[in-house]
């Protein structure tokens, strides 16, 4: 499937803007699951792109206002054309970390006895030898999305995998944490992966995040499932980026002076093409 992809993000300040530096996590590569035609991205100054420790491409820059400026308002735009292939097992680049890497405890995602128990009624084999069936983690993805429900506005950027649990309540973002954060108090390497999600009828869910999960260590074997729909990832997902949690591959991040009160509005479009 090939997808076109519209991304805009609109901030408006109430005061005038003096300065700010933002990062963008917003460029998607071309791998095994998607080939990226075109891209682009634009932002109101110079962009400075890297590549991060996990491959994913980032963009960077730094506005300075004069103090005689009014800026009150600015805007980021990043739009393209993918081609989805549904590939939902991969296999990991030897200059990418290693999956152990994957099992540390982060903010968002930190490995607890409580989650644990809850995976053990799944996953009833241990993790052997660095390898975990795929079945057992499709069932267990179904039990989280059971467990924690959709349930839009019901939580923020900061809220952990085990205060969702607890909740039984959160989004995408959270039901990704929680799978991952499980996955990791089993001993299981796991990801948070950052995306698009074509559906003509849930423009909600365009914006939208699954997770990784180590098939086989040794192989560096992986594959991407999305919790909020209880699959393996398909034609309709375009990813963006991955990271440990939310915290290492938000779409924008970024520090401001001045601007006084800030409102931002996000829009994003999805259409095949």
């Amino acid at each position: 499937m090939k997808l076109h992809v519209k991304h805009t993000t609109d901030y408006r300040y109430t005061e005038p803007l003096r300065y700010a530096v933002q990062t963008m996590w917003l460029t998607p590569q071309s791998g095994p699951a998607q080939t990226v035609h075109f891209w682009s991205l634009g932002a109101p100054e110079q962009l400075f792109e890297q590549h991060d420790a996990f491959g994913n491409s980032v963009h960077s820059y730094t506005f300075v206002g004069q103090v005689a400026d009014n800026v009150r308002w600015s805007l980021v735009n990043a739009a393209g054309d993918v081609e989805t292939f549904g590939v939902a097992e991969f296999t990991d680049a030897d200059t990418m970390p290693h999956p152990a890497f994957f099992l540390r405890s982060t903010a968002l995602a930190a490995p607890h006895a409580r989650l644990a128990e809850f995976g053990r009624g799944f996953v009833t084999a241990p993790a052997t030898a660095g390898r975990v069936d795929l079945g057992m983690l499709l069932a267990l993805s179904q039990g989280v999305a059971g467990a924690v429900s959709y349930r839009k506005n019901s939580t923020n950027v900061t809220t952990t995998a085990l205060q969702a649990f607890e909740a039984g309540a959160g989004v995408c973002q959270d039901q990704a944490h929680v799978m991952v954060a499980i996955c990791r108090s089993l001993g299981i390497p796991a990801r948070y992966v950052s995306g698009y999600f074509y559906a003509a009828n849930e423009p909600d869910l365009a914006s939208h995040a699954w997770c990784d999960v180590c098939l086989d260590v040794a192989t560096r074997r992986w594959v991407s499932i999305d919790v909020t729909h209880s699959c393996l990832i398909d034609e309709r997902h375009v990813r963006l980026a991955m990271g440990t949690d939310y915290n290492a591959c938000p779409p924008i991040k970024g520090v401001r002076q001045g601007g006084g009160e800030e409102s931002m509005t996000v829009d994003i479009t999805i259409v095949p093409v």
